[in-house]
C-alpha cells in the first residue's frame, strides 16, 4: 500500500486539488463582492489592494489538500482491497508525477508574486450569493 501511496494517491491528489474546484461569489464584509475559489472550503480570492493580485488563505488550502488525498487514498484502497489489485506501472507512475510537479513548480511560481496576502485563516466573514463547480 505504500507504494501505491507514493505512485497513485498522492500525485492523484495534486491534480485534482489543482484542476477541480468550486468558484464561490461572495460579499465580504465591507469588502467588494469577490469571487472565491477552493472546494470543500474558499481557500484563494482576487486581491482588494491591487490588481492581479490574490488573497491564499492557508488553513483552508491544506484542509481542502487533505480531503482531495483522503478521498483518493479510500478510493484507491477500495479499489484495491475489494475490485481488483492496482499494480501502477513505471510509465503511468512517471506521467502522474510529471503532471503533478508542473503543476506544483506553476502554483509556486503564481504564488511567489510578493503583491499576494497569504494569510493563516480568511480574516472577514462573508455572505454567499452564488456558487458552482469549475474545471480548470
Amino acid at each position: 500500500m505504500k507504494r501505491l501511496l507514493f505512485s497513485v494517491v498522492l500525485p492523484l491528489s495534486i491534480i485534482s486539488f489543482a484542476l477541480i474546484t468550486k468558484w464561490w461569489y461572495a460579499l465580504p464584509n465591507d469588502a467588494p463582492g469577490t469571487i472565491y475559489y477552493g472546494f470543500p472550503f474558499p481557500f484563494v480570492a482576487n486581491g482588494w489592494h491591487t490588481s492581479m493580485s490574490l488573497q491564499i488563505f492557508l488553513a483552508e488550502m491544506v484542509l481542502d489538500f487533505l480531503l482531495y488525498f483522503f478521498i483518493w487514498l479510500i478510493l484507491v484502497y477500495g479499489i484495491h482491497n475489494y475490485l481488483l489489485e492496482i499494480k501502477p506501472s513505471k510509465s503511468r507512475t512517471i506521467v502522474f508525477w510529471s503532471l503533478a510537479t508542473i503543476i506544483i513548480v506553476a502554483l509556486a511560481f503564481i504564488a511567489s508574486s510578493p503583491d499576494h496576502l497569504i494569510y493563516l485563516r480568511r480574516p472577514d466573514a462573508m455572505e454567499i450569493k452564488e456558487s458552482g463547480l469549475q474545471f480548470i
